[in-house]
C-alpha cells in the first residue's frame, strides 16, 4: 500500500482570546506552519501474526512507540471495529489507554506527551482498526505554546487514516497536495475533535476547524463563521518558551470578571468590537499601496487595543512586556495570542517594511531567548498526498 502523507496548519487567535469564554466574538486564522504525518500500512503477511504492530515515530522528540497487535486486542477487546463515523473514547477505554501508554515507559522529560499518545492509540484503533502500520510525526509548530500544534497533530493523523482505509477518496494518481471537499473536511474535522477532547477535555473546537478548513474564522458561542482575507498578512509569532496554565488563567479571568462585574463587562464588550471591526477590516479590498498600508495601520491599532485589554484581564507576562518593548522601538504593533501568561505574542509586519528591520527585529528578540517564526496568516487547511 502506498504511503500517506497529510499535513494541516497550526493557528493564531488574532483577537478575542479570554473574552470569548464570556461572550465576546474571536477571531481565528490558520498560519503555514504544519504538522506532517505520515502513515505506512504494513502490508506483509508473517507466518506469526502476533509478531505484527502499531508504530508511532515523534520524530522532533526522538521517541518511537510500538504495541503489538495482540497487545492492544487484550486491552481494548476484540470485538472492538474500525468505525467511518466519528466515536467518542469512553472513560473505560481511556482507562485501557492510559495503561497501554505508561507500558511504554516514556522518558519523564517526555511525560508531556502522554494525552496525545492516547489520542493517537484512540484515533488509530477507531479509524484503522487492529491493523499493523507505522505512523511518523514531525512539526514546524512548537508545542504547548498556543499554536494549536495538538489540533493539527489530530487533523493530519485523522486525514492519514481515513484516505488509507478509502474513507475519504483522493485521486492517488495526481501529483503533489491534494485538497478535500467539504464533506471530507467536516468529517475530519470530526474525528480530529474527538482526539482534543482527549487532549484537553473540553475544547472550543475552533483549534482543529482552522486546521482542518485553513483560513480564518469568526466565532462566539460555538458559532463559527468563515472568513477570507483579501490581502496577504504577514505576522512575526514569538514563541518566549515560556510555559503557562491555560485553565488557571481561564479561571483568573473569570474570577476577575465576578469581583469587579461591570468593569469588566465593558472590557468584554470592547473587546467583541475590536473582533468585529477586525473581521471587517480583513475583508475590506485593498487595491493599491495606500489603501494596504491604511488597512494595516487600522489592523494595528486594533491590535494594540486588544493588548491593552488583555492587560486589564492581567493575562499578560513579563516575558510578553518584553516583546511588547522591543517591536515598539521599531514601531511594530504586538499582542499575545491564545492564553497568555507566556507562551507565544503576535507582531504585524507591514508589507512595506523592509528585510531588514524584520532581521533587526528577530536578532534582538532571539538575543532575549525567545524563539521567532515568520508565518503568512489566513492559508491553506488540511492536504494529502501519496508517495
Amino acid at each position: 500500500m502506498t504511503e500517506v502523507r497529510a499535513r494541516s496548519p497550526g493557528k493564531i487567535i488574532l483577537s478575542g482570546e479570554h473574552a470569548v469564554v464570556h461572550g465576546a466574538t474571536a477571531v481565528a486564522a490558520a498560519i503555514d506552519l504544519y504538522t506532517h504525518v505520515s502513515f505506512r500500512p504494513d502490508c506483509s503477511l508473517p507466518s506469526d501474526h502476533s509478531d505484527r504492530s502499531v508504530n508511532l515515530e515523534l520524530q522532533d522528540m526522538d521517541l518511537v512507540l510500538s504495541w503489538p497487535l495482540s497487545r492492544l486486542k487484550k486491552s481494548l477487546g476484540d470485538s472492538f471495529t474500525a468505525s467511518s463515523s466519528p466515536v467518542s473514547c469512553t472513560e473505560e477505554r481511556m482507562k485501557s489507554i492510559a495503561i497501554l501508554v505508561e507500558e511504554q515507559a516514556i522518558p519523564e522529560a517526555k511525560i508531556s506527551l502522554s494525552s496525545g499518545i492516547s489520542a493517537f492509540l484512540h484515533l488509530y484503533t477507531s479509524i484503522h482498526g487492529y491493523k499493523p502500520g507505522k505512523v511518523v510525526v514531525s512539526s514546524d509548530l512548537p508545542l504547548g505554546s498556543g499554536l494549536g500544534s495538538s489540533a493539527s497533530f489530530c487533523v493530519s493523523l485523522v486525514a492519514a487514516l481515513l484516505a488509507s482505509s478509502d474513507v475519504i477518496v483522493i485521486d492517488k494518481s495526481k501529483n503533489g497536495w491534494n485538497t478535500l471537499c467539504n464533506y471530507d473536511l467536516e468529517l475530519v474535522n470530526k474525528w480530529a475533535y474527538e482526539g482534543e477532547k482527549i487532549l484537553h477535555g473540553k475544547p472550543s473546537g475552533v483549534d482543529n476547524t482552522v486546521s482542518t478548513f485553513g483560513s480564518m474564522i469568526q466565532f462566539r458561542l460555538g458559532e463559527l463563521t468563515h472568513i477570507r482575507s483579501s490581502a496577504p498578512l504577514r505576522m512575526l509569532v514569538t514563541n518566549t518558551k515560556v510555559g503557562r496554565n491555560t485553565k488557571a488563567l481561564v479561571a483568573s479571568v473569570s474570577e476577575r470578571a465576578s469581583r469587579h462585574q461591570d468593569a469588566m463587562a465593558a472590557v468584554f464588550n470592547a473587546v467583541d468590537s475590536i473582533s468585529k471591526e477586525l473581521s471587517a477590516i480583513i475583508q475590506s479590498d485593498a487595491a493599491d499601496d495606500r489603501s494596504v498600508t491604511a488597512r494595516e495601520e487600522k489592523i494595528e491599532e486594533l491590535m494594540e487595543m486588544n493588548q491593552g485589554l488583555l492587560q486589564c484581564m492581567g493575562v499578560s507576562h513579563a516575558s510578553i512586556e518584553t516583546v511588547l518593548r522591543t517591536t515598539l522601538r521599531y514601531k511594530l504593533a504586538s499582542k499575545l495570542t491564545g492564553a497568555g501568561g507566556g507562551g507565544c505574542v503576535l507582531t504585524l509586519l507591514p508589507t512595506l517594511l523592509s528585510s531588514s528591520v524584520i532581521d533587526k527585529v528577530i536578532a534582538e528578540l532571539e538575543s532575549c531567548g525567545f524563539q521567532c517564526l515568520k508565518t503568512e496568516v489566513g492559508g491553506k487547511g488540511l492536504e494529502i498526498c501519496f508517495s
